[in-house]
C-alpha cells in the first residue's frame, strides 16, 4: 500500500500552501521516526483532521476513509476519489463485526509495508469537544505489528471546519506529537485485557497533549431497547 505519484504531487503542493496560510503551531515532530511502521493515534474533532495530520507530519501518512469517497460517479466522484487517494486515504467499509476487522486488516497491511498510519481511537468525531474512551483496535494493530504509537493532540480543528460546514475557514490550529509509546509490555494481541490497558495508555498520552475534558464513555449511540441495554450492561462488548 505505497503512495503513488499523485500523493507526492498533492502533498508537495498542499503542504507549503497550508502551512503558509494557516501557520499552525506544530510541536513534537522529532518523536515521529523517519522510517518504519508507526501509528499516529489522534483525538478527532473535525472532518479536516484527516487533512491536517498528513500535512503536519514530516513523513507521508495513510489513513482509512469510508468507501463512499471512492465510489462516486461523474466529475464529483472523480474529484473525491482523486483527492482522497492523493492525501493517502485507503477506502474501507465502515461498520462493526467483519467490516471492523477488515478495516483493521487494511491498517495492518499499511504498517507491515513500513508506512505511517493515522487512526482515531475514539472511532468518530467528538461533537462536544470531550475526549471519549478509546476503542481497542489501535492496540490490536500495535501489538500485532510491533509498531510504536505516537499520540497526536489536535486543538482548534473543529473551528476550521465545524460539523456541517462545506468549506474550511482560516482559524488557529495546534498539532502536538507526543513521545512514542511502546505497548508491547501489556501482553499479546489475543488478550482483551492487554488490548484494553494498552488503549488506555494511548488515550492518556493523547489527553496529556490536548487536556480535553474526559467523557468517560464511548462515543456512540446508546443501545436501543430494554434488552439491548441490559445485555450491554451485564456483558459489555469490546469496542474495536
Amino acid at each position: 500500500m505505497r503512495q503513488g505519484p499523485a500523493y507526492r504531487i498533492i502533498r508537495g503542493i498542499l503542504r507549503p500552501i497550508a502551512l503558509g496560510v494557516y501557520r499552525p503551531k506544530i510541536t513534537g515532530t522529532e518523536h515521529i521516526p523517519a522510517h518504519g511502521p508507526v501509528i499516529l493515534a489522534s483525538n478527532h474533532l473535525s472532518f479536516i483532521d484527516s487533512v491536517v495530520i498528513p500535512l503536519a507530519s514530516p513523513r507521508p501518512v495513510q489513513f482509512l476513509a469510508k468507501n463512499d469517497y471512492f465510489t462516486g460517479t461523474g466529475f464529483r466522484g472523480w474529484l473525491s476519489r482523486t483527492f482522497f487517494t492523493a492525501i493517502g486515504a485507503v477506502g474501507v467499509q465502515r461498520g462493526a463485526g467483519a467490516d471492523a476487522q477488515a478495516a483493521l486488516d487494511a491498517g495492518r497491511g499499511i504498517l507491515e509495508s513500513g508506512n505511517a498510519f493515522a487512526i482515531y481511537p475514539e472511532g468518530t468525531r467528538s461533537l462536544d469537544g470531550r475526549l471519549y474512551r478509546g476503542r481497542t483496535g489501535v492496540a490490536w494493530l500495535a501489538l500485532q505489528t510491533g509498531a510504536r504509537i505516537v499520540p497526536v493532540g489536535l486543538i482548534g480543528t473543529q473551528e476550521i471546519q465545524p460539523v456541517g460546514a462545506k468549506l474550511p475557514r482560516i482559524r488557529p490550529v495546534t498539532v502536538r506529537f507526543g513521545p512514542a509509546i511502546d505497548v508491547s509490555g501489556h501482553g499479546p494481541a489475543t488478550s482483551g485485557r492487554a488490548r484494553r490497558s494498552a488503549t488506555d495508555e494511548i488515550m492518556a498520552g493523547i489527553h496529556a497533549l490536548t487536556e480535553q475534558e474526559l467523557a468517560g464513555a464511548y462515543n456512540e449511540s446508546p443501545p436501543q431497547g430494554a434488552i439491548a441495554k441490559f445485555a450491554d450492561r451485564i456483558a459489555p462488548r469490546e469496542r474495536m
